[in-house]
């Protein structure tokens, strides 16, 4: 056999082998990026939750406190919403939040309080990530709207139990007021009553 026929039975063989080869792989699949479908009536929290009352006083405080009011409607819509009312009362309530944390009464503005409204801020940019999510997931959504609840409740409960102290120290300070003004009367009319004896 001559060199170019070598040559040429070997690329031929060649040839074969690599189409054989290539028709044995089975082709790839092309990528498929899967997203949930998004269930806009399914309804999230619990709708029978109550947030704490305010007591009187607190809710004179926050009475001026006009953003207060926007937020507290926001907050009580969100348990028994569906995705698409939850997206809009978050949406909203990031900006009631910050402006809340701007705007804090000065009898109201403790540590405690403005810890208590920082987590509160934080919960919602929380729950709003996950319901703007490609992905939707239920169970997290759930979660993160029991954090923010709770994290509401914590925050109510901060403001009365700090103008209940205030009450209770105004009482304590009334109270000792009293107890001064009935001593010195006391001690007046025993001064009055000497001085009687020494002019007898």
């Amino acid at each position: 056999m001559q060199a170019g026929n070598v040559k040429y039975v070997l690329s031929a063989f060649l040839a074969v082998s690599l189409l054989l080869t290539s028709c044995g792989e089975p082709e790839e699949e092309p990528v498929k990026i899967v997203t949930e479908a998004q269930d806009f009536s399914k309804i999230y929290g619990n709708s029978s939750i109550k947030f704490p009352k305010l007591i009187s006083e607190a809710e004179t405080e926050v009475s001026g406190w006009s953003v207060f009011q926007d937020f507290q409607r926001e907050i009580n819509s969100l348990n028994g919403a569906t995705l698409a009312e939850l997206r809009v009362s978050t949406e909203r309530l990031k900006q009631h939040t910050d402006s809340l944390g701007e705007k804090i009464p000065e009898v109201l503005a403790t540590q405690p309080i403005s810890s208590r409204l920082l987590v509160v801020n934080s919960r919602v940019n929380l729950l709003d990530q996950e319901i703007n999510k490609s992905r939707i997931d239920s169970l997290s959504i759930e979660e993160k709207l029991e954090e923010l609840t709770t994290a509401t409740i914590n925050f109510y409960l901060q403001i009365n139990e700090k103008l209940q102290k205030d009450r209770i120290d105004e009482e304590r300070e009334e109270d000792e007021k009293k107890e001064l003004e009935k001593q010195k009367r006391f001690l007046d009319s025993v001064y009055q009553a000497e001085l009687k004896d020494q002019e007898n």
